[in-house]
């Protein structure tokens, strides 16, 4: 394949990605509000369209309409800048989620957007990205639940941080590569969630505290800081720190299902990939959100005590005992 097909099937994976979480994301959050409805014995939304299905469309064209406000306190073009950063950083993100192996739908293109021998650091750097969209937004509000919020947010990212690296640095050295579709590929015998349960158990933990998703979701606290981070912002500026929050769901999911559950890996023919992958992927958003509605929120200070004094010994101990096998073996 010419440099210029590739540079042209490139700019199409970009768009197809970013086309696709656009359609997604108001599906995740019907069947969030749908389940939660289900769980907590209430109806859900059921007013707007067939069964209440047009419901985000009437939150969008809301948010969409809904003037924009800044304080007098505030810097307005940091206040712009923060939703932009963590949009960016989400996006950029699931394009190394790998969804089937090169010639799966025939020609040499993989379905996946981009496929680097770093693919956990790359993940690891554009998390790091969306960590200062919530500093940003939270600082240059002007206002003391934001900034609050923003503190919460720096501490809570920053602690399990730490603890989704070491967990997925398991994965890495059962592998022998950081590269998403050579740790799918490695799995043809059998998943990494047997040899490495808990590290998945850990990256779990960790990944809700990373989507900042209930029972971690102490830097938008609406019982204490009103809603922390993005308390001053309205209209399609909060609209867009919501559609990345469910972005980093989407994301995490997709990285467990690549790193444990053996990605594209599933009863017949490789073309299936994509399906068994969007699978597993729903599987795991099924757990954000049977989480949300089961567990209640943990008080700061238990959260940051279960981060370094459980998770993350726990964490290396794990990759401790995971080095020993692998040189024993």
């Amino acid at each position: 394949m010419s440099g210029t097909e590739n540079t042209l099937v490139q700019i199409v994976k970009a768009i197809v990605i970013f086309a696709v979480i656009l359609q997604i994301v108001p599906f995740i959050l019907i069947a969030e509000r749908k389940l939660l409805g289900r769980f907590q014995s209430r109806l859900g939304p059921n007013r707007v369209g067939f069964r209440g299905l047009l419901q985000p469309v009437a939150d969008v064209l809301k948010l969409v309409s809904k003037e924009q406000s800044v304080p007098v306190t505030a810097v307005p073009w940091m206040m712009a800048l923060a939703p932009l950063i963590s949009i960016v950083a989400g996006v950029a993100t699931l394009a190394i989620i790998p969804f089937g192996p090169p010639g799966a739908w025939g020609g040499d293109f993989g379905l996946y957007g981009i496929d680097v021998p770093i693919g956990l650091l790359y993940f690891f750097a554009f998390g790091s990205l969306a960590f200062y969209g919530l500093m940003l937004g939270g600082w240059s509000s002007g206002s003391k639940f934001s900034f609050l919020g923003a503190m919460r947010a720096a501490a809570q990212l920053i602690s399990y941080e730490v603890a989704i690296g070491l967990s997925l640095l398991g994965v890495a050295m059962t592998a022998g590569s950081m590269s998403l579709v050579d740790i799918v590929e490695d799995q043809s015998g059998m998943w990494f969630i047997v040899p490495q349960f808990v590290g998945f158990l850990i990256f779990m933990v960790a990944g809700f505290a990373e989507s900042a998703r209930p029972p971690f979701d102490q830097p938008e606290a609406d019982a204490e800081i009103v809603s922390g981070y993005n308390t001053e912002y309205g209209g399609m500026r909060f609209g867009s720190f919501f559609m990345a929050e469910y972005i980093e769901v989407v994301i995490i999911s997709g990285i467990a299902t690549a790193c444990f559950l053996g990605g594209w890996r599933g009863p017949g023919p490789e073309a299936l990939g994509p399906l068994w992958v969007l699978l597993k992927m729903s599987a795991f958003v099924f757990l954000f959100i049977w989480i949300r509605a089961t567990l209640p929120r943990l008080r700061y200070d238990q959260l940051m005590s279960f981060g370094w004094k459980i998770l993350l010994p726990l964490a290396t101990l794990n990759v401790l005992v995971t080095a020993i096998v692998l040189v024993v073996t």
